[in-house]
C-alpha cells in the first residue's frame, strides 16, 4: 500500500528520498481517485523496493498540492532527487506509469 504523506511529511519522505517518488495527490470524494489505486497498488508490487509510493489527500495537505501547482485530481507526480521529473494529469493505464518509472531507474 502507498504511504500517506503529509504537509510535515513531504520533505522527508519526497524530497530526501534516495529513490525515486511516485506520488498521487487525491481525495476521497474523486471517483477517477478510487480507479488509480489499483493500478498504484499493481505497480507497487511491480517495482517493489526501487520505488516509494505514496499518496498526499489533498483535502487535508494542501500545502505541497498548491506549491507544486495540482489543479485537478488526480495528479500523480513523479520525483527524483527532489525535483519533479514526470506529470500524469487524470487516470492513465499502468503502462503509461510503469513506462515513466522504468526510465528513471
Amino acid at each position: 500500500m502507498a504511504v500517506e504523506i503529509t504537509d510535515a511529511s513531504f520533505e522527508e519522505q519526497v524530497l530526501k528520498s534516495d529513490k525515486p517518488v511516485l506520488i498521487d495527490f487525491w481525495a476521497a470524494w474523486c471517483g477517477p481517485c478510487r480507479m488509480l489505486h489499483p493500478i498504484i497498488d499493481d505497480l507497487e508490487k511491480d517495482f517493489g523496493d526501487k520505488v516509494v509510493f505514496g499518496k498526499v489527500d489533498i483535502d487535508q495537505n494542501q500545502e505541497y498540492a498548491a506549491k507544486y501547482g495540482v489543479r485537478n485530481i488526480p495528479t500523480v507526480l513523479i520525483f527524483k532527487d527532489g525535483e519533479v521529473v514526470e506529470k500524469q494529469v487524470g487516470v492513465a493505464p499502468k503502462s503509461v506509469y510503469a513506462e515513466k518509472l522504468n526510465n528513471l531507474l
